[in-house]
């Protein structure tokens, strides 16, 4: 599904990817792990088309979206990659429904239809009940699955993950873990997850190991 090739990104002097090869399967979890400053969030942010790279060339299903116009790249974006951030990025001034249904507005979604949808995700999450809460008002737990109904509310293809569980407490780490893999099942949606926690880069179908702008090892997982 996504193609990665020859990825090369420097900033200044600083050479953060090196050549970087990718392939990631439709439905595949894959897990990104090494040590701070390996490369891991700028590739995954290539990936996500929200950075670009020096050189190479990164294809989703065949289309290689780096060489997309602006307007063409921000219309694939929203349609087809949803994003989790560590500390969820919710905006403080609205809602829960109104922060699920923005991604679904401006991708040019009727309101009706937006709103519904984003109900319906924030059902799923066991959120019914905080709908018209405000972030301040919910738990760290309860704002990241906020997130990933936001990061699903346009049924994208695959879901960016940078660090999704760094700022939880151990029972709200297994339940985001969990959740993301009963998602894959139901919906079919690709992960990739950039990750320190050693428990969720083992429950991954694959962990790749990157160090030095490079990915050096993969682990596949052969029991879940």
């Amino acid at each position: 599904m996504i193609e990665a090739r020859n990825i090369v990104k420097r900033y200044g002097d600083l050479e953060v990817l090196r050549g970087v090869d990718l392939d990631i399967a439709q439905g595949e979890i894959v897990s990104i792990v090494g040590p701070s400053g390996a490369g891991k969030t700028t590739l995954l942010q290539i990936i996500g088309t929200l950075d670009t790279p020096q050189q190479g060339e990164v294809r989703y299903e065949g289309t290689d979206v780096l060489k997309l116009k602006d307007r063409e790249l921000a219309h694939f974006r929203n349609r087809n990659i949803g994003f989790v951030f560590q500390f969820h990025q919710l905006l403080p001034e609205f809602t829960m429904l109104e922060n699920v249904a923005i991604p679904a507005l401006l991708g040019g979604d009727p309101r009706d239809n937006a709103y519904t949808r984003a109900r319906q995700l924030l059902e799923r999450m066991h959120l019914g009940d905080r709908l018209n809460h405000k972030p301040s008002q919910l738990s760290g737990g309860e704002c990241q699955r906020v997130a990933v109904a936001r990061a699903l509310i346009n049924s994208p293809k695959v879901i960016l993950a940078d660090e999704p569980s760094g700022s939880l407490d151990s029972q709200n780490k297994e339940e985001l873990h969990r959740l993301f893999f009963e998602l894959r099942d139901e919906m079919g949606q690709t992960f990739i997850i950039v990750t320190h926690d050693e428990g969720l880069a083992a429950q991954a179908d694959r962990t790749l190991h990157m160090r030095d702008g490079q990915i050096v090892d993969q682990t596949i997982c052969t029991v879940r």
